[in-house]
């Protein structure tokens, strides 16, 4: 996979920005809602949770079907695939006021109020996975050496970060109808910038394959001329996309779980999310009932953010010098040594545990940029890159839901069984977050690096140095 024209600073902007509004819909949905509906409308705590899970997990089921979709949205031609973007995009903006905003002939029921907050629920969700995959597989498909990868995914997953921190923010400030606002002008914008790189799938579609491999499958690989910039005509376009289609039936019968090393990096992503997800769920609970300092919280969280910001460039460069699944493993190892302090930490410690937060927001830099450059190899790598990104990430995103549910259905039952009591500041009561909050995320974390490992030495191309 050579370098391209296509990775340079000015296209990973373009590309990175639609990140951001789709960002907004997992941090609201998560916190704020639930809080919401309890306050305004009365809704019990119990059924909101069920009603949450429910509509996640019919979500999560779909996801690889949509992948499949967005795959032959792309191999027809890839401003197909921005188009049912954009049409996700209005479609989630809607869902999304409809959360907040339910007419009041509905909100004086229960049962008609949760049938619209189910229904736009899963509105919200299913468009949001539409959206998110086209755009992890739009960046995908341009493959690109290790860094390129890894710089271009540094965008995308940084603009979401800001993203997090301002939809965390903008209810407080403005209100929950006027962030319904922002995120369609956001979502506005987002898609312009995306529609300006779509001349570099052109460039692909159009350019001639040197791999046979990768031309036996209709894959176009990334070209090392970063002097090409025109676009081309709509009949040379039509030509190119019209040969690609004659060779996807290949890869189009390729299941994702028919390639070892994606098995082999999945099962790293959801360990090592788990990992993450963990400290996450219980935050709420560990500041409160152990450090006793519920108005450091929202300190907390935004230096975590701000350094996984922050740290997104140091490990594009350190991709750049060890690869990028050694890359990974520092950041496992760092994650693991900050952590280890936190069975320590008791009431009154909240300036090591800030300097906890900041030194796994570093970590959290490289969870963020390198999983998914790590994926676009692996793809490319079999010969699939072009045609396969959607079903790819299908599963990914699945994945990704999957840790949270991991999270919870691991870290909450534990608690329970080592007899946590919340609001109580008993020796018993820190004793059993220090094993479940401090502990549990250290050992998946190690599982993750030791699968990691393992599958470096089976898997040469998730050393992530071609």
């Amino acid at each position: 996979m050579g370098s391209t024209g296509i990775h340079t600073h000015g296209t990973g902007w373009r590309y990175g920005l639609l990140g951001l509004p789709l960002a907004f819909v997992s941090l609201p949905l998560y916190v704020t809602l639930p809080r919401h509906y309890a306050e305004q409308y009365a809704v019990p705590l119990g059924t909101l949770g069920v009603l949450l899970l429910l509509t996640r997990l019919l979500d999560a089921v779909l996801d690889p079907r949509i992948g499949h979709w967005v795959d032959q949205l792309f191999a027809r031609h890839a401003r197909l695939s921005w188009r049912a973007a954009l049409v996700a995009s209005v479609l989630m903006a809607a869902g999304f006021a409809a959360l907040w905003m339910p007419p009041p002939s509905v909100a004086g029921s229960q049962t008609q109020l949760l049938a619209w907050l189910a229904g736009a629920l899963v509105l919200t969700y299913l468009a949001y996975s539409l959206a998110s995959m086209v755009h992890q597989a739009w960046g995908a498909r341009w493959g690109g050496q290790p860094e390129q990868r890894a710089r271009l995914v540094a965008w995308r997953e940084g603009t979401a970060l800001a993203g997090v921190l301002l939809a965390s923010l903008l209810p407080a400030w403005l209100g929950l109808q006027a962030t319904s606002v922002v995120l369609a002008v956001a979502l506005g914008l987002g898609l312009w910038t995306l529609h300006q790189t779509l001349h570099g799938h052109s460039q692909q579609d159009a350019a001639p394959s040197s791999n046979p491999r990768s031309a036996q499958l209709g894959q176009t690989p990334i070209t090392s001329d970063a002097t090409t910039s025109t676009t081309p005509t709509a009949e040379a376009t039509a030509a190119a996309g019209q040969a690609n289609t004659a060779h996807v039936t290949p890869a189009v019968d390729t299941s994702p779980w028919r390639t070892p090393a994606f098995v082999a990096l999945l099962i790293v992503f959801l360990l090592n999310g788990t990992a993450s997800a963990i400290p996450a769920t219980l935050l709420p609970f560990f500041v409160r009932d152990t450090l006793q300092a519920p108005t450091w919280e929202p300190l907390f969280l935004g230096s975590y953010f701000l350094a996984a910001a922050i740290g997104l460039p140091l490990w594009v460069r350190l991709v750049k010098r060890l690869g990028l699944a050694p890359a990974w493993l520092l950041g496992m190892a760092l994650s693991v040594l900050a952590f280890c302090a936190v069975p320590w930490l008791g009431s009154g410690d909240t300036l090591a545990f800030e300097a906890i937060c900041v030194l796994t927001g570093l970590a959290l830099g490289a969870d963020l940029a390198i999983p998914g450059a790590l994926l676009t190899g692996v793809i490319h790598h079999a010969g699939l890159g072009q045609h396969c990104e959607g079903r790819f990430f299908g599963w990914w995103t699945a994945a990704t839901k999957l840790n949270l549910a991991l999270a919870s259905g691991l870290a909450l039952p534990l608690l329970a069984f080592i007899g946590y009591e919340t609001g109580r500041h008993t020796p018993d009561n820190q004793f059993a977050m220090a094993i479940s909050y401090g502990l549990l995320p250290c050992v998946f974390k190690l599982l993750a690096a030791a699968a990691l490992w393992q599958a470096m030495r089976r898997h040469p191309i998730l050393r992530g140095q071609a």
